[in-house]
């Protein structure tokens, strides 16, 4: 079982990754994700830190390490699904340096976001995303005349990522990596819920592609009445790859410590596999004692976790 945690909750206060690998190993972790996060200046403390074996990366999450001149997180900076040629070949380009760098620490599973459906006027996922926030009544009617929007303009933006991810398997599969498309919390990012079973199939045979589970944006879209969340990951079960596994406060705050918001455990419980890569995802503003918490009782609740 690779149990790991993500970078993405101490990258930015290190400035030599042999420094942050060695915090996230003192945590108890033999395994970590590389994320989103991952300046240049971290590289090379990141290889003399794999290369001593003081951790193993379970996986990396796109774009890593960061482009040149990027200092922060920016996960979405290309988008596989843009309108911009230029943008889709950026995307293809420091996709490609994702792998370059996942064979480096020896590491075999890549998250990958797969952009979102951009309105010429007006974004319907910010009506939805205040009347979430605000508990209104007509959220139901907001989300289905939203889906509605996105339904009749969401094809030109599916037909490019399905290309872009094509592109990328040829380019890919001789790299020993498999892609994991993680589930999205924002309302008008890809692929849309009801389309990640279509995506599968229609990557199948590329046989570098599948899926990424995110407990915390899977429980945000329930809340919403987008999905259910065990109905949904249990559809998408066979093509799982990984997990992002944090939690949900009662105001809807994700990234949280495991245990201390609204998911209902069981579900992952049932679902979890011992040949899973399983990660932490947590906010950069909970503390280590938090993390702590976190990860004793993910290893008190799910058993496949138990030899970690």
């Amino acid at each position: 079982m690779k149990f790991a945690i993500s970078s993405c909750w101490n990258s930015h206060r290190h400035d030599d990754g042999y420094a942050m690998l060695t915090e996230l190993a003192d945590l108890g972790f033999g395994y970590v994700e590389l994320s989103h996060g991952t300046r240049l200046s971290l590289v090379p403390g990141i290889l003399r830190g794999v290369e001593e074996g003081l951790v193993k990366v379970a996986s990396v999450h796109n774009f890593c390490p960061l482009p040149v001149g990027v200092m922060g997180a920016a996960p979405n900076l290309y988008e596989p699904s843009a309108v911009s040629r230029r943008e889709r070949i950026l995307w293809l380009h420091n996709t490609m340096k994702t792998i370059e760098f996942a064979n480096r620490v020896e590491c075999d599973r890549i998250v990958l976001h797969s952009g979102r459906v951009r309105m010429l006027w007006g974004d319907p996922g910010n009506a939805v995303d205040a009347a979430f926030d605000d508990g209104a009544d007509n959220l139901p009617q907001l989300v289905k005349k939203g889906l509605s929007r996105l339904g009749r303009k969401k094809k030109g933006f599916m037909k490019r990522l399905k290309e872009s991810y094509s592109l990328l398997a040829e380019r890919a599969r001789d790299r020993g990596v498999r892609f994991g498309i993680e589930n999205r919390e924002a309302f008008c990012e890809l692929p849309l819920d009801g389309d990640m079973e279509d995506l599968q199939a229609h990557l199948k045979d590329l046989e570098v592609f599948g899926y990424w589970h995110d407990s915390g944006h899977a429980q945000l879209k329930d809340r919403m009445g987008l999905i259910g969340h065990r109905e949904f990951l249990e559809t998408q079960r066979p093509h799982l790859l990984g997990f992002h596994l944090h939690d949900v406060s009662e105001d809807n705050r994700d990234h949280q410590v495991p245990g201390s918001g609204v998911i209902d455990w069981s579900i992952l419980v049932d679902n979890v596999r011992v040949d899973d890569v399983v990660v932490m995802e947590m906010s950069p503003r909970l503390r280590s004692e938090d993390i702590r918490t976190g990860r004793e009782f993910l290893l008190r609740t799910i058993p496949a976790l138990s030899g970690s």
